[in-house]
């Protein structure tokens, strides 16, 4: 069954606009404790960013779970990787994040997670939405959900992603540039690696509500980069709004993306004989990554662009390592789910045993020169359907042959954002950058014509 409101990566939308409204974030909460309340009375952890409507819709949502007879933790501003852990350890029915990832501040969004840690399965999502087609109803008063505030959540979290690295490790004598993007983990990161020895200089840890990911955070890394050259920092951390994701400075301020630092993790462990099968990439990851564990006997597999198709493949495969080059890296011998912090520490951990600075083991990978173009559309166009327009068609046939092998081409629909992607990769980065323009002005077309 096609769902309404849940994408790629739960729900996510413009504040003020349906389904982005206080109302239907307490229906959402309702519906959402009627599903998780069919096994008996649960209890479900809620953690925010920093955005302003996080205030409006934690209340929303807390009235909506408690009126369907759920207890609540409130944690406050957390880290989307936090909640998945405390969901877990906490045996809570769910977690639920109030986020919109790297999105502007005038967004937002709902993500949930499953007992264990994982995004729900889609039958759930599926099962929430039907709940959502009918008439809300309250339990008795007796049966009311109960609220309370987690006050020691953000120190449980950190002692968590301290745990995953050897016992024993120190950070001393490392300077680290931190930027939380004003988000969720500006309470979290800088005491996370302080705490292990590193002398720290933290950027965008300043919220006001309307600040989150605002020229800084892992999509806008140049201010990371001039932080990590005057500072003479041994390298730079770049985490998004609810920090799932990691973006990587080096000692030169240069950036290392996710498909580089999936790399290094992943021929360490190979190094190592610790990695568990092959790696999980997406159809955006680049070339050089595939041809760099392909050259070492390490399987490597393409899954849908998105976190949650990535897992799917690691589950299917039982693989434990995969990630995106947008920054989302999922260590699954780690913990439940993507986690920049965690997967920053296991860059360090490379880093001091192997006793090599970052731009070094970046070097084990050939990256190939990739232009993205983002072409918005109406919302109402649909997106799979418009990819099958002939003049696209046409398009990408021709853009392939141009290529002949020597690259990749690849047009998806966004899942977060009214948007397609045209994405071109290949050794010539003039030729690359010009396919990509003349498929973009073609689906620009395609869409105002329909």
């Amino acid at each position: 069954m096609e769902r309404q409101y849940f994408g790629t990566d739960g729900i996510r939308g413009r504040v003020g606009r349906y389904p982005m409204t206080p109302d239907f974030a307490l229906r959402l909460g309702w519906a959402a404790g009627r599903v998780l309340a069919r096994d008996g009375k649960g209890l479900v952890l809620i953690g925010k960013d920093t955005r302003v409507s996080g205030y409006m819709f934690e209340s929303a949502m807390e009235a909506g779970l408690s009126a369907a007879g759920l207890d609540i933790r409130l944690l406050g501003p957390m880290p989307t990787p936090a909640v998945a852990y405390l969901t877990r350890t906490f045996r809570a029915s769910a977690g639920i994040v109030i986020s919109a990832s790297h999105n502007p501040y005038y967004d937002n969004g709902f993500k949930f997670f499953s007992s264990n840690g994982n995004k729900l399965p889609d039958a759930v999502e599926q099962a929430i939405e039907a709940e959502l087609e009918k008439p809300m109803e309250t339990v008795d008063s007796a049966d009311l959900g109960k609220v309370e505030r987690m006050v020691d959540a953000a120190g449980r979290y950190i002692e968590f992603c301290k745990g995953t690295i050897p016992t024993g490790t120190t950070l001393r004598g490392l300077r680290i540039v931190v930027d939380c993007a004003h988000g969720a983990t500006y309470a979290v990161a800088p005491h996370v690696f302080e705490e292990l020895g590193a002398e720290v200089i933290p950027v965008g840890v300043e919220p006001d509500g309307f600040n989150i990911n605002e020229g800084c955070g892992s999509l806008h890394p140049r201010q990371l980069q001039t932080a990590v050259l005057t500072h003479q920092a041994d390298l730079g951390i770049s985490l998004d709004g609810d920090g799932d994701r990691l973006i990587l400075v080096d000692e030169k301020g240069e950036v290392v993306d996710g498909d580089q630092a999936l790399c290094i993790i992943a021929l360490a462990r190979h190094a190592d004989g610790i990695l568990q099968g092959g790696v999980v990439g997406t159809l955006m990851s680049n070339l050089g990554l595939e041809q760099a564990l392909t050259a070492r006997g390490i399987p490597f597999r393409r899954a849908a662009v998105g976190d949650r198709y990535v897992m799917e493949a690691l589950q299917s495969e039982g693989w434990l390592l995969g990630g995106e080059s947008s920054g989302h890296l999922i260590c699954l011998d780690r913990t439940s789910t993507g986690d920049g912090i965690v997967a920053a520490l296991q860059i360090l951990e490379v880093m001091l045993s192997s006793g090599r600075p970052l731009s070094a083991l970046k070097a084990v990978m050939e990256k190939y020169p990739q232009t993205l173009v983002n072409v918005p559309i109406n919302a109402a166009t649909s997106r799979a359907t418009l990819l099958d327009h002939r003049e696209i068609t046409a398009a990408l046939q021709s853009a392939e042959a141009t290529l002949a092998g020597r690259g990749r081409v690849l047009l998806r629909p966004s899942g977060t954002e009214p948007l397609v992607r045209v994405m071109v990769e290949g050794s010539d980065l003039r030729l690359v950058g010009r396919i990509a323009q003349e498929l973009a002005e073609v689906v620009r077309r395609a869409a105002e014509t329909g």
